[in-house]
C-alpha cells in the first residue's frame, strides 16, 4: 500500500458519529444508490434527529436493512426520505410513514442534474448536495474506493458534494471499469470503517408458466450475434434459462441492471460480447442486483464493464450498438398503448428507471427493437382473475411510457408492433394477445371509446 495515501487515510479516518456531524440544519444529504446505501452513517445520523431539522435524504432502490432516519423519526419531523426508484422497501417505508417520497427521474440524463445548475440554475429543479455518503470497497494502493456494483451516479455525486462519506465494507466486490467506477480519496472528507454489513440479495425469481411462454415469443427476436438488455423480474430469468438451451451464439450485454441470467449466459457461453460493435467481450451496467453468487462473480471480473449511467443508459450510447434489444416488463398496457410500470392507482410500485431510456434508444440501433412484456392477466386481492390489458387506467395511474415510444407488446399469448399504428388498429392488435376471457368486454370498451372499427377480426 503507498505510504503517502495511507498516511491521508489515516488522517481522514473517523467514527460515523464524528463524520455525521458535518450536517447541519437545511442540508441535502445523497446516500449511495443500491447496496451503496450507508448503514453506520444512517443510523448516527437518526440519531442526530432531536438536535436538527430540515434534512432531505435521497437515494435510489432502497434495500434492507431499513434506514434508520426513517425508523427514528416516524412523524416526518426531520428527515425527508426520497427514493429516485421505489424498491419493496420504500413502498412498505411510504404506506407508514409521512416522509417517504418518489422522485421521478430519467435515469440516463441524471448525472447532468448535478452538471448544469451552475450554468443554468433555472433548468433543473433540484439543487447542489451538502453530503455523498457510500458503501464501497476498501482503498486500493492507488489511493480508490471502488463502488462495487453501485456506480449508476456515484462518481459526479462525490465530484459535487461539500462533503463525502465513504462507509468502507470489505464484502463490497470489486467491479471493473468502465468508466467512473472509482472515488479517489483526494475527494473524500471522511473515512468510516463501518459495520461490513453482507450485500443485500435478490433472491433468482421462479419463473411460472406464463413467463417461459412470454420468454418464448421474445426468443423469436432474437438472432446470433444481438445484444441484450434485460430487465428485473422472473420472466427475464426465464428468458435466460431458455436462452441456454437454445442455439443462438456470440451473443452481447449492455443493460442498466446485471442479474444472475447474465451471469448464467455468460457462464454458458452463450453471451461473449465478441459480435458487439462498442465494448466489443464486455458486458456493460451501471449497477447490480441478484444472489451471492452473482456478487462473487462480478469480483475483478474483465468480462464485465461497470460504466455510470449517463453511458450505460443514454439514449444517445445506446442507438450506436447494433442489434440491441431491450426487454422490460409491465404492469399494465391500455388500449392506447400506454405503459404503466411503475404504479397501481395512487400506489407508488417501483420507478421508470431506464425504462424509457432503452425504450427509446434500442429502437434506433441499428437492427435493434424495444420489447414490453407483460402477462395477460393477474389475480386481484379478491382472488378474481383480472386483465392486465385495460380499457384505460384507473384514476391516479402513472404511464411510464407514452404510446408513441412503444415498439413491441408481448404476452403469452403472442407478440405485437405497434409503431407507427393508428388508435384501431394498436387495439385490435392488443386484444389479439389479451386473455381470451376479456375479448369481448374490451372491444365493447374500444368502441365506446372510438377506437374500434366494426370489420375488425379477434381469433
Amino acid at each position: 500500500m503507498n505510504n503517502a495515501f495511507m498516511s491521508i487515510y489515516r488522517e481522514k479516518l473517523t467514527t460515523a458519529e464524528e463524520a455525521v456531524k458535518e450536517i447541519k440544519n437545511g442540508d441535502w444529504v445523497d446516500y449511495g444508490f443500491f447496496n451503496g446505501k450507508p448503514v453506520a452513517c444512517d443510523r448516527a445520523l437518526a440519531a442526530r434527529k432531536d438536535e436538527l431539522r430540515d434534512i432531505i435524504i435521497i437515494s435510489a432502490v432502497t434495500l434492507p436493512p431499513v434506514p434508520e432516519v426513517v425508523l427514528k423519526d416516524p412523524n416526518g419531523e426531520v428527515f425527508t426520505y426520497c427514493d429516485w426508484h421505489f424498491s419493496p422497501v420504500s413502498r412498505i417505508m411510504q404506506e407508514k410513514r409521512p416522509n417517504v417520497f418518489y422522485n421521478p427521474i430519467l435515469f440516463g440524463e441524471c448525472e447532468s442534474y448535478f452538471e448544469i445548475k451552475a450554468d443554468n440554475p433555472r433548468k433543473i429543479g433540484t439543487r447542489y448536495r451538502e453530503v455523498f455518503i457510500v458503501q464501497t470497497a476498501p482503498m486500493d494502493e492507488y489511493g480508490y474506493f471502488n463502488v462495487g456494483m453501485n456506480n449508476a451516479i456515484s462518481h459526479i455525486q462525490a465530484s459535487r458534494s461539500k462533503i463525502v462519506i465513504v462507509e468502507v465494507n470489505p464484502k463490497m466486490p470489486v467491479c471493473l471499469g468502465g468508466a467512473r467506477e472509482s472515488i479517489h480519496i483526494s475527494q473524500v472528507t471522511h473515512i468510516v470503517e463501518g459495520d461490513a454489513p453482507d450485500m443485500a440479495e435478490l433472491p433468482a425469481s421462479i419463473p411460472t408458466d406464463i413467463d417461459r411462454k412470454i420468454a418464448s415469443h421474445v426468443i423469436d427476436h432474437l438472432h446470433d450475434g444481438c445484444c441484450i438488455q434485460l430487465g428485473i423480474g422472473a420472466m427475464p430469468n426465464a428468458l435466460g434459462e431458455m436462452i441456454n438451451d437454445t442455439d443462438l451464439k456470440d451473443l452481447g450485454g449492455h443493460t442498466e441492471m446485471i442479474s444472475d441470467s447474465y451471469m448464467n449466459m455468460w457462464l454458458s457461453g452463450k453471451m461473449n460480447g465478441s459480435k458487439k460493435n462498442i465494448d466489443r467481450g464486455k458486458i456493460v451496467y451501471t449497477f447490480a442486483l441478484g444472489t451471492k453468487k452473482l456478487y462473487d462473480f462480478m469480483h475483478n471480473n474483465p468480462a464485465l464493464s461497470s460504466y455510470n449511467v449517463e453511458y450505460a443508459n443514454s439514449p444517445r450510447v445506446l442507438a450506436q450498438i447494433d442489434n440491441l434489444v431491450s426487454i422490460n416488463q409491465a404492469l399494465e398496457v391500455d388500449l392506447y398503448s400506454q405503459i404503466s410500470a411503475e404504479s397501481s392507482g395512487f400506489k407508488q410500485i417501483s420507478g421508470n428507471g431506464g425504462m424509457s431510456d432503452y425504450v427509446s434508444g434500442s429502437f434506433w440501433s441499428d437492427g435493434g427493437r424495444s420489447i414490453i412484456c407483460l402477462p395477460s392477466t393477474f389475480t386481484g386481492k379478491d382472488g378474481n382473475k383480472k386483465s392486465r390489458i385495460v380499457p384505460y387506467f384507473a384514476h391516479g395511474t402513472v404511464t411510464t411510457v407514452t404510446r408513441q415510444m412503444v415498439n413491441i407488446i408481448v404476452t403469452e399469448n403472442g407478440w405485437v408492433s405497434l409503431k407507427g399504428d393508428s388508435t384501431w388498429s394498436r387495439t385490435e392488435k392488443l386484444i389479439s394477445i389479451a386473455d381470451t376471457d376479456f375479448r369481448d368486454d374490451l372491444i365493447k370498451a374500444a368502441e365506446e371509446q372510438k377506437i374500434w372499427r366494426r370489420t375488425n377480426k379477434i381469433a
